[in-house]
């Protein structure tokens, strides 16, 4: 049992270093890419300096010597964290001076979307006005020719009218001369006669073949009887 328990420790800690081992070497990061290639500074002299010089023998004069290079390193711990603040605000300024480069970049890329955006509306405005326009003059053409031609067919018809109230009124005043008019009256009697003659015939039918003629002819019958 504790062979098994230890075998399955010893594998899972080999999957884990193998898993580990080629996840850094398959696709290096930021991390182990700095690591590999930061330069270390090299060792500071107040590194191992009491111990290398000859100590003293006097616990005061050691006690003096060791404030001094505790002050002495303190300024120079001083002076260290001076230039990294001074190179953090270098950094920090470098940062902020991207930053507004990239801000206004951006700034001057949306005001000009917006120009563009702006003179596309003001260009799609004036071709829909300039549409707008044809049609409303297309509609006014139309109406004028129409409106013409109403007028055209009022003015035909007016004159057909007219011709025929002149025609009317020329046949009505027409002059007849004396030679034409025995002619016309012997012509309106022969007319008048052969009336006569053929109700007269239509009366002689009617008491010959009354109920014949009211059958064949019921409205001319109703006539001559009213």
């Amino acid at each position: 049992m504790a062979t098994s328990r230890s075998l399955y420790r010893t594998t899972t800690q080999f999957s884990q270093t193998l898993l580990r081992t080629i996840s850094t070497t398959a696709k290096p990061s930021h991390h182990n890419h700095h690591q590999q290639s930061h330069k270390f500074l090299d060792s500071h002299s107040y590194v191992g300096s009491w111990w290398h010089s000859d100590p003293p023998r006097d616990p005061k004069a050691a006690e003096r010597r060791l404030a001094l290079l505790r002050r002495d390193y303190a300024k120079q711990v001083k002076l260290v964290r001076k230039e990294y603040i001074r190179e953090v605000e270098l950094m920090r300024l470098e940062q902020h001076r991207k930053d507004e480069a990239r801000r206004e970049a951006l700034r001057l890329a949306n005001e000009e979307k917006k120009k563009l955006k702006a003179e596309a509306a003001k260009l799609r405005a004036h071709e829909r006005e300039l549409a707008e326009k044809e049609f409303r003059q297309t509609l006014l053409k139309e109406r004028a020719e129409k409106l013409e031609n109403w007028r055209m067919k009022e003015t035909k018809r007016e004159e057909k009218k007219k011709e025929k109230k002149e025609l009317l009124h020329r046949k009505s005043s027409l002059w007849i001369d004396e030679s034409e008019l025995e002619k016309k009256i012997l012509e309106a009697i022969a007319a008048m006669e052969v009336a006569c003659i053929a109700s007269k015939f239509t009366v002689l039918c009617l008491g010959i073949f009354p109920s014949y003629h009211i059958k064949l002819f019921p409205r001319r019958a109703s006539q001559l009887f009213a």
